[in-house]
């Protein structure tokens, strides 16, 4: 039996008011004693006698849940290797699917090693889940599922993750059909497809062959969607009424789904309900160069919006960090959450949903019984981590520690 006592861990308690107004959060230190991967004990001064458990001084460092990456490509990427800058776009979408057709395949000798790197960092990041989109067309066929899969199971033990089959050149267009179902049946976990107008050119067939794939293999799906407009929504609609249909309520996700930053009103309020009945989540990279998403709005009338980075560096985009406390304070700012409150509440979007407080500020994390996927940040509430974008100390990862910042560490002791 493995055991983790985190000692003097600083946990959100609840809300300090001013005239019915959230101005603060209230904080106290706890000892955290997990067994199993699970947490087991939370209280004052918990002591352990004997030998074989590991303490962890988290010295008033801010416990709060793990993040979860939900979109990102370690298949393909820049990351690790020599700087590269992207070409520019010639033919929209188009420049980038045609670069791949000789880019991945020259790729492929160093291609595990590039995505074990991003899930190194990635973890350094305190994601303790990642799902990754993976290449699957006619140039490298579904070698890049076999390396995805390769490059996880060295993280195991620290990290969970989905492998989506990714047809980015298209499931018609690309003429990819059987080689997806080959990848279902390799292991991957999600079915997915990119913008069923603009790239396969046949909205009805390409979604229902999609979730053919999806109810013959017994996953889940999750399509990008970047088509703006009435034309985006055109397909979240269809999409919506296939789920019903195929009984696939709650197993699909909308990548981008870039059309709900460009509705307004009744548009918006009929094609967000329409989502919320079939429980199509949605993942956002939080855009700020076209109109974000309305992920407030969108969270507020039922459906559930998650974050992910996309890439970290690659042919698609040289700006990718995979710090996802940065993501978050670029949608408080997105957003104009500057109160204790609204920057309280943010935190849901990249933990699976997961917060200390609850909306009346009832403490309801951690629990006894809860995962141990937790990480310890140098911050006095989870307000100040967001807004000052505060530094992660240590990722704990079904309970045993899965990374620990040396250099900040350091730091503390020498001052």
């Amino acid at each position: 039996m493995h055991s983790l006592l985190i000692k003097n861990a600083l946990l959100e308690t609840g809300f300090t008011y001013d005239n019915n107004r959230v101005v603060g959060t209230e904080t106290d230190l706890f000892d955290v004693l997990i067994e199993n991967g699970k947490i087991v004990d939370i209280g004052k001064d918990i002591s352990l006698e004997g030998e074989g458990h590991d303490v962890l001084q988290a010295n008033g460092k801010l416990l709060m849940p793990s993040f979860r990456e939900m979109h990102i490509h370690v298949d393909k990427t820049y990351f690790s290797g020599p700087w590269t800058a992207c070409k520019p776009i010639t033919n929209g979408i188009l420049t980038r699917i045609e670069e791949e057709q000789t880019l991945l395949p020259a790729q492929l000798p160093f291609a595990q090693q590039r995505a074990e790197n991003m899930i190194e960092w990635l973890i350094s990041q305190g994601h303790t889940h990642i799902r990754s989109h993976c290449n699957v067309d006619p140039q490298i066929g579904t070698k890049h599922i076999e390396i995805t899969n390769e490059a996880f199971k060295k993280f195991e033990e620290q990290v969970t993750f989905d492998i989506v089959a990714f047809p980015q050149h298209g499931l018609l267009r690309s003429k990819v059909e059987p080689l997806i179902r080959d990848a279902m049946r390799m292991g991957a976990t999600l079915v997915g497809g990119v913008d069923p107008s603009v790239i396969d050119r046949d909205i009805d067939r390409s979604l229902n062959t999609t979730m053919d794939i999806a109810v013959e293999s017994g996953k889940g799906i999750d399509i990008h969607i970047h088509n703006p407009n009435s034309l985006g929504a055109f397909e979240f609609y269809k999409l919506a009424e296939l789920t019903k249909q195929a009984d696939k309520v709650g197993k699909v996700t909308i990548s981008h789904a870039i059309a709900l930053g460009d509705l307004y009103g009744k548009e918006l309020e009929e094609l967000v309900a329409v989502l919320a009945e079939a429980k199509i989540d949605v993942t956002s990279t939080v855009p700020i160069n076209r109109p974000t998403i309305p992920i407030p709005y969108l969270h507020e009338n039922g459906v559930l919006v998650s974050l992910g980075h996309d890439s970290l560096t690659d042919h698609w985009s040289p700006f990718g960090t995979g710090n996802t406390v940065e993501k978050l304070s670029i949608l408080a700012e997105r957003f104009k959450f500057i109160d204790e409150y609204s920057l309280n509440r943010i935190w849901k979007y990249a933990s699976g949903g997961i917060m200390p407080l609850s909306d009346a500020g009832d403490q309801v994390w951690p629990q006894k019984g809860n995962l141990a996927n937790v990480l310890l940040i140098d911050a006095v509430c989870s307000a100040q981590a967001v807004a000052r974008r505060r530094p992660i100390t240590h990722v704990i990862s079904n309970g045993k520690v899965a990374y620990k910042n040396e250099d900040l560490l350091a730091k503390e002791v020498t001052k």
